[in-house]
C-alpha cells in the first residue's frame, strides 16, 4: 500500500452521494470515524470540515486507498489549487488497517472561514 494515498471521505465523495464517481477503480477500505476534535459545516451542497480545538464531534465518514492519478484529480475537485480546501492529516477513532500509520491518512479541510455556516452534526447526508 505504500504507494497508495489514504483518504478520509465524509460528503459528496461517499459512495451513494453525488462525487462517488472520482473514486471510481479505487479501493474502498470501510467506514471510518474521526476523533471528537473536527466539525463540519454546511457549505450549500457540500460540507466543509474544519479542525477544532474544543467542542468538536466524531465525523462519519469513508476511508479510501487511491492512487496518485486519483489523487491529483481529488485535489483539482476539490480546489487545492484555488485555496477552497487542503489535504491535511486527520485522526480518525476506528481500528487501522496493519501496515497504515495514522500520520498517512488525510482528509480535505476546508480553509475559507465557516462563520455563519449551519453545523452539520457528524454525518452528511
Amino acid at each position: 500500500m505504500s504507494s497508495l494515498h489514504m483518504i478520509f471521505v465524509y460528503g459528496t465523495l461517499k459512495r451513494g452521494f453525488c462525487r462517488s464517481h472520482f473514486l471510481a477503480g479505487q479501493q474502498f477500505l470501510g467506514a471510518a470515524q474521526s476523533l471528537r476534535q473536527y466539525r463540519m459545516f454546511n457549505c450549500g451542497t457540500y460540507p466543509g470540515l474544519k479542525f477544532v480545538s474544543d467542542a468538536g464531534c466524531s465525523i462519519i465518514g469513508e476511508l479510501w486507498a487511491v492512487d496518485a492519478g486519483c489523487l491529483a484529480r481529488l485535489d483539482r475537485e476539490e480546489g487545492v489549487d484555488e485555496g477552497l480546501y487542503a489535504r491535511r492529516v486527520i485522526e480518525l477513532a476506528t481500528p487501522l488497517l496493519a501496515g497504515v500509520a495514522p500520520e498517512m491518512i488525510e482528509a480535505y479541510f476546508y480553509l475559507p472561514s465557516a462563520e455563519g455556516l449551519p453545523d452539520c452534526g457528524e454525518c452528511w447526508v
